[in-house]
């Protein structure tokens, strides 16, 4: 199934979010709940499956929806299709402070392997399946990086990625980044898991116990600040349930819950 082509533009410069133009009869499908806004005559609908594969059975259906429950995804795809005569709009914006990636994947190989949480939306017949990696130091250790999304399809996909999107060329190199800095990359480009450096060096150095390396030719896109970094800074520097005032900001709340009767 060819992906039906869409005209997209991205809004804002670091809290993004990107509007796609639709002709009349196209679609395209999001992640549930990344919709922000949408003009008149764009009916959504809510299905099992992104319907890259309209003959699929209803076992290949549950197969698939099963594999996204076993990661803690959603088994459901939003599909907007444009069911006026003229032009429309809708915009797609990522859950969290960030920019958005638009993908050719016709100039990309047509193959886009991504962090689990990465896929926001693309072009009807573009495949989102869910994949594992199959190395053993990837599975036991990978974190973040052992369950990936693989994209399949001609048209334009969109990805999201937290913080600085930073785009590099591998000609034969290899990198070494967090697991969770990991945005996606195409095929030429091997990944896999390995240890960081000495026992000193995993134990103290705050850097993780394990890097993903990635080493081929391809293209690679990472991210200056993951969601689950920023999450991990929200709760060390959040009140205990206790009540106590602790971290960064705590006068001030403590102040303020004063204010509000919390004392």
């Amino acid at each position: 199934m060819r992906c039906h082509e869409l005209d997209y533009e991205l809004i804002g410069s670091e809290m993004q979010l990107v509007e796609v133009e639709l002709d009349p009869n196209e679609t395209v499908i999001a992640e549930a709940g990344a919709m922000t806004y949408m003009e008149e005559d764009i009916q959504f609908e809510t299905r099992m499956g992104d319907g890259s594969n309209p003959d699929e059975g209803i076992m290949g259906k549950l197969f698939s929806a099963g594999k996204r429950v076993f990661t803690g995804e959603s088994i459901f795809t939003t599909h907007f299709t444009n069911q006026g005569i003229g032009k429309r709009r809708v915009a797609f914006a990522a859950p969290y402070p960030g920019n958005i990636v638009p993908l050719n994947m016709a100039e990309l190989g047509e193959r886009i392997v991504c962090q689990k949480d990465a896929f926001l939306c693309a072009a009807l017949g573009t495949r989102v399946s869910i994949t594992f990696n199959r190395r053993i130091g990837a599975g036991f250790f990978g974190g973040e990086g052992f369950i990936l999304q693989t994209l399949e399809g001609d048209g334009m996909a969109f990805i999201q990625a937290g913080g600085t999107v930073i785009k590099k060329e591998l000609k034969g190199e290899t990198l070494r980044v967090d697991t969770g800095c990991l945005v996606g990359f195409t095929e030429g480009v091997e990944y896999d898991i390995q240890r960081a450096g000495g026992l000193k060096s995993m134990v103290f150095g705050g850097e993780g116990l394990f890097l993903a390396t990635l080493k081929g030719t391809g293209t690679v896109w990472l991210q200056s600040l993951p969601f689950s970094r920023m999450a991990d800074r929200i709760l060390a520097h959040a009140p205990s349930s206790g009540g106590s005032d602790q971290g960064e900001g705590s006068v001030l709340g403590g102040i303020g819950r004063m204010i509000g009767g919390d004392r």
